[in-house]
């Protein structure tokens, strides 16, 4: 069974929002939640999760409403934060994995922290029974996979083209792929423009699919209601599992 990675923006369009989404799309077949951390330069993420970044941050999000968010989330299914880097220097490393280890989230995903830079925490991170994801891009060489994914914990996060978010471009994963588990046994997630559309196509010899865009696009849709966007992203997270699994 392939794996479904979800993505939604933490506090947008509200933080009770936030919670509901996250315990749907569980009760709908996803197995780990990213729960993002909204901030006001997310370089790697495409138009529409910066907007619903931008409009969290302008409703008020702080990293409390994050915590709290997470003890009522986490209990209920796999929780990992996602968030740049820049938080967790001004917070502290520390004080993300105490509240990390209180709410029950397992995790984080950093994708401006590289593996050199990210080397100092990770132990930290690991000691307390928690994963720092690691990241694989297409443009990669051979020893620079070998050396990223020979410690790799939970999943590694294969970013599916050079790029940001949302993009939907297509590149021929399957060599990249190979290399990947030629060094490792940890399962490889693909991320970047999975949709509905593309998901069961990008699944192809990996373990599952991260979906971030096709989620937060019905977020902003001011046209829906909560509950129908709630009901929305349920019958996409549905459609998706399904079909990395047919």
């Amino acid at each position: 069974m392939k794996n479904l990675v979800a993505y939604i923006t933490t506090g947008f369009p509200s933080l009770d929002f936030t919670i509901d989404a996250a315990l749907t799309l569980a009760d709908a077949g996803v197995d780990t939640l990213e729960l993002g951390m909204p901030f006001s330069d997310p370089v790697a993420d495409g138009p529409v999760i910066e907007a619903a970044n931008l409009k969290a941050l302008q409703n008020g999000f702080k990293l409390e409403h994050l915590f709290e968010a997470s003890t009522k989330i986490a209990p209920h299914i796999d929780t990992l934060w996602m968030g740049y880097f820049n938080p967790f220097y001004h917070k502290g490393m520390e004080h993300f994995i105490a509240q990390a280890q209180k709410s029950g989230v397992n995790g984080f995903i950093i994708p401006d922290l590289p593996l050199e830079e990210a080397k100092p925490y990770k132990p930290a991170i690991e000691a307390a029974g928690l994963s720092l994801i690691d990241f694989i891009a297409p443009t990669d060489t051979e020893a620079r996979i070998q050396q990223i994914v020979t410690d790799a914990k939970k999943f590694i996060y294969l970013v599916a083209y050079a790029g940001i978010t949302g993009a939907g471009k297509s590149e021929d994963l399957q060599p990249i792929i190979s290399t990947i588990k030629r060094y490792s046994d940890t399962p490889v997630y693909v991320g970047f423009g999975v949709d509905q559309n593309t998901a069961k196509d990008k699944a192809v010899g990996v373990d599952g699919v991260i979906v971030g865009s096709a989620f937060v696009k019905v977020l902003l849709d001011e046209s829906l209601s909560d509950t129908q966007k709630i009901k929305k992203i349920s019958q996409i997270a549905k459609e998706i599992k399904e079909k990395i699994n047919s």
